[in-house]
């Protein structure tokens, strides 16, 4: 990759950041606190929030398989995909390739900021094609963006196909790995060491039950954490959540059995969609949820609505043109799915 520095905004490498109330103490002892004009009255809410979440990271990372310095928390995964144009990429100037159809917000955070955003299509497997999108690269392109398992199809980005990302790329490769606690395969998380310019994204909002927390996690080296900490608002992640996303960590074990009944359902559900006698594929999926084809999918799915069921119409989405993404619910929500899909007369 090229030097960190030249991929780093001008302005951001010559950024002071805000310095809060909460770091100026740090590595000493303190019991009464009258710096941050807080109330000083005890609710457990008064205080602001450790502004580098150092708890909570400990807990993240015993599990992960990483260490703090290698670890961003943000408001949901969007803070730190922003974080990246913001980070580095001038606006107007620089530009961004990502695999297409994939997660909406990589173009919408592009044209937030102002960001050309180079869309390349996959091929018909939702595999990326890594020629055309190195081809697509210029001087002036600062990230490449993966999601896997990707969103809407569900499959896994084959892993040679990252490995040569990362190695012929000569800028930040950013991976989406939102579901891959429900994938076959591991994370990149372990492999920071062998690529310098590796963001790995992971989210608590799916096998961890806690999207309303807003609670997103991005992995790299520590040059890079150094710096999107440097642009971050200073208290980021609000003690709520930090404290929310502790208890669940303290319970790992529910999470491993939630997210086997959800592989469990999986299995099931792809068997009884593909029995519909109007679906005619069901993707195979990495996900927790599936992407399954069926004619008219916008009229099913308006059927779906009027019975109060809910799926996600992605026939207007690249490849996807007659598809619906089903999430894996319970089991109870699965069978009533199948049951109102049972009952639709083409």
């Amino acid at each position: 990759m090229r030097p960190l520095d030249e991929l780093i905004r001008p302005n951001i490498a010559a950024l002071e950041p805000y310095s809060s109330a909460r770091d100026e103490y740090k590595g000493k002892e303190a019991h009464v606190f009258l710096d941050a004009n807080e109330n000083p009255y005890d609710t457990g809410y008064n205080r602001y929030p450790d502004p580098l979440q150092r708890d909570l990271k400990e807990k993240i990372c015993s599990i992960k398989g990483a260490t703090p310095a290698n670890l961003f928390l943000g408001n949901g995964s969007d803070e730190a995909i922003d974080l990246m144009f913001r980070v580095f990429c001038r606006p107007g100037i620089d530009n961004v390739v990502a695999m297409e159809p994939s997660y909406g917000m990589y173009k919408v955070c592009a044209n937030v900021n102002d960001i050309e955003y180079r869309a390349v299509r996959t091929n018909a497997q939702f595999q990326p094609e890594i020629d055309a999108m190195l081809a697509a690269a210029d001087a002036n392109t600062k990230l490449m963006f993966f999601c896997s398992p990707n969103n809407p199809s569900g499959n896994l980005v084959e892993r040679a196909l990252l490995e040569r990302a990362l190695k012929e790329f000569q800028g930040i490769v950013i991976i989406d790995e939102a579901y891959i606690d429900f994938a076959s395969e591991p994370s990149f998380v372990r492999q920071l060491d062998s690529y310098p310019n590796l963001v790995v994204l992971q989210t608590f909002s799916k096998a961890w039950g806690l999207a309303g927390i807003r609670l997103g996690m991005a992995f790299a080296q520590p040059e890079i954490i150094n710096v999107m900490n440097k642009v971050k608002y200073p208290y980021n992640v609000n003690q709520l959540t930090q404290d929310r996303a502790s208890a669940m960590l303290d319970d790992y074990q529910k999470i491993r059995e939630w997210t086997e009944s959800i592989l469990k359902e999986r299995a099931r559900m792809e068997t009884l969609v593909s029995a519909l006698p109007y679906c005619t594929q069901v993707l195979p999926s990495d996900a927790n949820f599936i992407l399954a084809r069926m004619p008219e999918a916008t009229k099913i799915y308006n059927y779906l609505v009027d019975n109060g069921i809910i799926v996600r119409n992605r026939s207007r989405i690249t490849l996807c043109q007659d598809s619906l993404r089903i999430t894996i619910g319970t089991s109870q929500e699965n069978d009533q799915l199948i049951e109102c899909l049972k009952k639709y007369n083409l």
